[in-house]
This record gives structure tokens, C-alpha cells and sequence, in this order.
């Protein structure tokens, strides 16, 4: 009997020493062995502002499953403008990124080796003319010696100037105070300005929070697309990650098109601006990604054309030149 009980406690002695050894290995695993196996990802970084396409991919996850299945691993680092997010793609620091449509013909008449790599479906419908509640401005014709609030060298800029075009005037017509989105409201809601060009989610929290009426959206006068993009010398030196990317992105986007109530919540939390703001904007748009075609690209040599008219950029640029190439 004595022995029996002795060989009882020997052998649940050795199991409790079984189950340390498993836990000790468990643990250095959850510890280290990811690490190790980080480390042997060659690492992606991309560049995105809150509420982009590319947040909406970090959201959504595939992306990174994705790449992480080819042997890379994703580092997002985020910016709040386009200008500091594609000064860090040309110096190397990011290795994709995501802008509206006029970031990237200022860069490129920089000379920077920033190239185009797919572009998104408009988002027009959330670019708008803004007018306070009860504004005499019923028109585009009815801008002219008002003043508007605009972003200098935004898209928004651009479909400004587009948008007087059409109506025969030019920004010399109207007095221009050159605000940032902030700044813009402040002074839009202070009635320090007529009117507010701005795109969303700035657009639509004016709408609700402000009681702002669309004069026009942006549809006919510019598409405002954003742009993924990258440089000559890391695309062409990472033809499978770009491929990924995009194939990745598509799903992405597809899913949020299915899934608006839920992403709205998110995106509400994340950029801490009331969930009904979030909600007009995501459901006023269509979420996907284009191929970079002519018309898309003569579009964008318009912008680099109005934006070297109105001495935005210095020099004449072929917004071609900038389109990347695959080998495949």
C-alpha cells in the first residue's frame, strides 16, 4: 500500500514537472518566438491619414494578413496631411502611401521619385461649396466679390477654381482667405467668410453641427480621388507586395461598402467626431479601387496645368511620367 502511494505521488510529481516544462516552453514561445518570427519579415511601411482607404484596411485586416502570408509584416504610421505623409514617402521613411489628387503633382514638380500606383473611386458627392444657413449665395454666379475659406493647393482648391470657371469667373473675381480645415470652420461659423470649400468628413460635421448648405458638390467639376502611391525605386524592387496591396485593398473596400453601420462606429471612435457625421459620410460614398486610366491621369495633368496657371507649382510636369511601370 505504501508503495502504491509512493509511486502515485512520483508520478503526479513528474506530471506537475511535465506541465511546468510545457508552460515554460509556452511562455518563452508567446514571448520570443514571435518576436523571432517578426524578425524574419521584411517589414512594409504605410503611410495613412485617419479615415482613409488605407485606415479602413487596417480596420478591416486582410491587408495584413495578406502580406504577412508573402513574409512581410505591415507598420502603419500615420499623418495628418498629405504634405508630411509624401515629404516621408520620397526620403524613404514610408514605403506606400495615400493622398488626395493634388499632393502628388506638387511632388512630382519637385522633382521627388514619388510614382502613382492605383487610384480609388471619386468621392465627389463629399467635396462641397458650403453656404451659412439663410445665405443670399443661390448660385455660383452669386460667389463673385465674396469671400471663400479654402485649403491652398487642396483638392478642394482645385474644384474651387474649376468651379468659377464654369461660370466664367476667376479666383480674382472672389476674395480667397487661404484656411486650413480648422481654421476654415472657425471662420465660416463666425461668418468671417461667405463661403467654405472642404471636403468630408469637414463637409459633413458642417452640415449637421453647423447647419451649412451645399451650394455644389464637386460632381462635374472634379472627381477627387485619392491616390496610393509609393516610389520608382520601392515598387519596382517589391512588384509582389505592390500586386497584394492593391488585390487586398479591393477586398477591403468591398467590405466596408457591406458593412457602413460598422464602420461608421469605428471611424466614430477612432477620429472622436460624432457618429452621425460619420455615418453621412461613409454612406454617401462608394469605397473601391481603379486602375490609373487615361482619363483618371487627364484629370490629374488638368490639376498640374491650372495649379502652374495659378503659380501653385513652378514648373510644367507630364503627370504620365510619374505612373509606375510593372514588369509584369
Amino acid at each position: 500500500m505504501i508503495r502504491r502511494q509512493k509511486k502515485i505521488k512520483n508520478l503526479l510529481a513528474a506530471l506537475l514537472g511535465l506541465l511546468w516544462l510545457v508552460g515554460v516552453w509556452v511562455g518563452y514561445q508567446n514571448i520570443y518566438g514571435t518576436s523571432n518570427q517578426d524578425a524574419s519579415l521584411e517589414t512594409i511601411t504605410i503611410g495613412y491619414q485617419k479615415g482613409d482607404i488605407f485606415h479602413l484596411a487596417k480596420i478591416e485586416g486582410t491587408l495584413e494578413e495578406s502580406l504577412e502570408a508573402k513574409g512581410y509584416k505591415v507598420k502603419w504610421k500615420s499623418f495628418t496631411d498629405g504634405s508630411a505623409l509624401l515629404e516621408a514617402l520620397a526620403t524613404g521613411s514610408v514605403d506606400y502611401g495615400r493622398t488626395g489628387n493634388t499632393p502628388p503633382v506638387v511632388s512630382q514638380s519637385s522633382g521627388s521619385d514619388v510614382v502613382y500606383i492605383a487610384s480609388s473611386f471619386s468621392k465627389y458627392e463629399g467635396s462641397a461649396i458650403l453656404t451659412p444657413s439663410g445665405s443670399s449665395i443661390d448660385s455660383l454666379e452669386d460667389l463673385a466679390g465674396k469671400r471663400i475659406a479654402v485649403s491652398k493647393g487642396s483638392s478642394a482648391h482645385y474644384f474651387l477654381i474649376k468651379a468659377l470657371e464654369s461660370v466664367g469667373l476667376t479666383t480674382d473675381d472672389v476674395t480667397i482667405e487661404y484656411l486650413n480645415p480648422s481654421a476654415g470652420r472657425i471662420a465660416f461659423e463666425n461668418n468671417n467668410v461667405d463661403a467654405w470649400v472642404v471636403w468630408d468628413p469637414y463637409t459633413a460635421s458642417a452640415q449637421i453641427e453647423a447647419s451649412a448648405e451645399i451650394l455644389t458638390t464637386a460632381e462635374g467639376f472634379s472627381t477627387d480621388r485619392d491616390f496610393i502611391l509609393s516610389t520608382e525605386s520601392f515598387a519596382s524592387s517589391h512588384e509582389d507586395v505592390t500586386t497584394t496591396l492593391i488585390e487586398s485593398m479591393s477586398y477591403a473596400l468591398n467590405w466596408v461598402n457591406e458593412n457602413k453601420s460598422e464602420v461608421a462606429e469605428k471611424l466614430a471612435k477612432t477620429l472622436d467626431i460624432d457618429q452621425s457625421v460619420i455615418e453621412v459620410m461613409v454612406n454617401r460614398r462608394t469605397y473601391g479601387m481603379d486602375e490609373l486610366t487615361d482619363e483618371i491621369m487627364s484629370e490629374q495633368q488638368d490639376i498640374a496645368d491650372t495649379f502652374l496657371a495659378g503659380g501653385f507649382i513652378e514648373k510644367q510636369i507630364d503627370v504620365n511620367d510619374a505612373v509606375y511601370q510593372s514588369d509584369n
